[in-house]
């Protein structure tokens, strides 16, 4: 089965899509990769769900990725006696450590790392920034606040810090539990939430230890001060634009997704834009035209992927919302402007061998009009190389890993076919072509181009390009 299109399509599963039924309708449709959020349901469930979709890949013969997203540390206000505080702008409110049931002059808010790094002047953004309020003085234990945004607060809504940094782990004892749950199961990847500095990803990474793919979700002020160096520590990047557009001016998401995606592609990442992408569709069977203007954006910035949230999860039209942003993106790739676009956004040239045989590949295949760039590629690099120069045409990436396989559904163009490993030249051309034709990316006659690191099998090396012709 192959997808008419370059751009992957992540697609969170929940109670309005957790049967075998529905996630094969949802395949159907267009998803390349399902989301399991850990933040809802019990292992028990995400047991079942993982089990349904490997029995579908069974079933359709194809590569599905399956994405753990952890929790990560929730930051919460405790319990008040009236349950609601209305609070007006240039109040002063106080915050204590301890406490069960607080009013304005006490509200609970049970995180000593918040005590221990706020300072005067840092703000905290309460139920996603409908209330902020201004550090004005602190102890220990108690801090004062200035409210410049009015609003109510209510029993256990989150708190923001957008200037702080907490010496906070992004990994709960929940997430830890719920990590080598996932990977016992066999996930492909793992979303990590919470992320502020390098060494988080290190942490994660060390628990990890290449079982899994590893995504940051950058949602983090502090994430993007050290962006580059969390990028080259990850496998892959979430754009998280609900808990980054609370924490940074709405107005510069746009600008931060498009720094990211191209970030990304620099450093042959593959890189997701997620949240409210087609947000009414929870409800209504159509999205409206700035949802399906925000999805085509994501696509002429040339992301890897886009993902679906509660549209698929909880939302009362999942199908049809996969089949929308199925149509967008293909409608998207296929528009005149989509080449130039793409190609304007092109990050500089890396300086290396395997970085310039597979830009190579890509101009070669485009000149003398190939039916496909075909990549052998035992990690996936080779792949995501061809990849990074976002061609005209599509890459058939053969790779003997099954996790592998499974990963490259997030990567931007690839279409990946699992075989055995390769030994010979001779072997390298005969399967270029008989996946060529078997996958329908070509015909006898046709050119391709192909790919491949020498000696074969081994992870990282690109450095042999041939253009090979399609036996009649």
């Amino acid at each position: 089965m192959r997808r008419h299109r370059r751009a992957k399509i992540v697609a969170t599963v929940g109670p309005a899509s957790n049967s075998p039924e529905m996630l094969k309708a949802l395949f159907l449709a267009g998803v390349d990769t399902f989301r399991l959020n850990f933040s809802h349901g019990t292992q028990a469930d995400h047991a079942k769900v993982h089990a349904a979709i490997r029995a579908l890949e069974k079933e359709v013969q194809r590569p599905i990725g399956i994405l753990m997203d952890l929790q990560g540390p929730k930051i919460r206000v405790g319990t008040l006696r009236e349950k609601k505080i209305q609070v007006d702008a240039g109040d002063t409110i106080r915050f204590v450590l301890n406490g069960t049931e607080g009013d304005k002059s006490a509200i609970p808010l049970p995180h000593p790392e918040i005590f221990a790094a706020v300072a005067p002047g840092h703000d905290l953004l309460i139920d996603d920034g409908r209330v902020r309020v201004r550090v004005t003085g602190l102890g220990d234990d108690w801090m004062e606040a200035k409210v410049i945004v009015a609003g109510a607060i209510s029993n256990h809504k989150g708190v923001n810090l957008p200037g702080t940094i907490l010496e906070l782990s992004p990994l709960t004892a929940k997430d830890r539990s719920d990590l080598a749950f996932g990977l016992n199961l066999g996930v492909d990847w793992v979303a990590l939430s919470f992320v502020q500095k390098p060494s988080d990803v290190l942490e994660a990474r060390g628990l990890i230890n290449g079982r899994a793919g590893i995504m940051s979700k950058i949602e983090k002020p502090a994430a993007l001060e050290r962006i580059d160096d969390i990028i080259q520590l990850s496998d892959a990047i979430m754009v998280a634009r609900g808990d980054l557009g609370v924490e940074i001016p709405n107005e510069d998401v746009p600008g931060k997704q498009k720094e990211l995606v191209r970030a990304c592609r620099l450093a042959v990442k593959p890189v997701i834009v997620a949240t409210q992408m087609l947000d009414s569709m929870v409800a209504t069977p159509t999205p409206t035209r700035a949802e399906v203007s925000d999805v085509a954006t994501a696509i002429y910035d040339g992301a890897d992927a886009v993902m679906l949230s509660a549209e698929s999860a909880s939302g009362q039209f999942p199908r049809e919302a996969v089949a929308m942003m199925d149509s967008i993106i293909k409608s998207t790739e296929s528009h005149k402007m989509y080449r130039s676009i793409v190609e304007a956004t092109q990050p500089g040239e890396e300086q290396t061998a395997p970085h310039a045989v597979a830009t190579a590949a890509a101009d070669l295949a485009s000149a003398i009009h190939a039916r496909a760039i075909v990549a052998y590629t035992s990690s996936g690099t080779s792949a995501s190389r061809v990849a990074r120069k976002r061609p005209s045409l599509p890459i058939l990436a053969i790779t003997p890993n099954e996790d592998t396989s499974r990963r490259m559904c997030l990567l931007w163009g690839a279409h990946s076919v699992l075989t055995q490993d390769i030994k010979s030249y001779e072997e390298m051309v005969e399967r270029a072509t008989f996946f060529a034709v078997q996958e329908e990316f070509a015909q006898s006659g046709d050119l391709l181009v192909v790919v491949a690191g020498i000696p074969f099998a081994q992870a990282g090396t690109t450095n042999n390009l041939r253009v090979v012709t399609v036996p009649r």
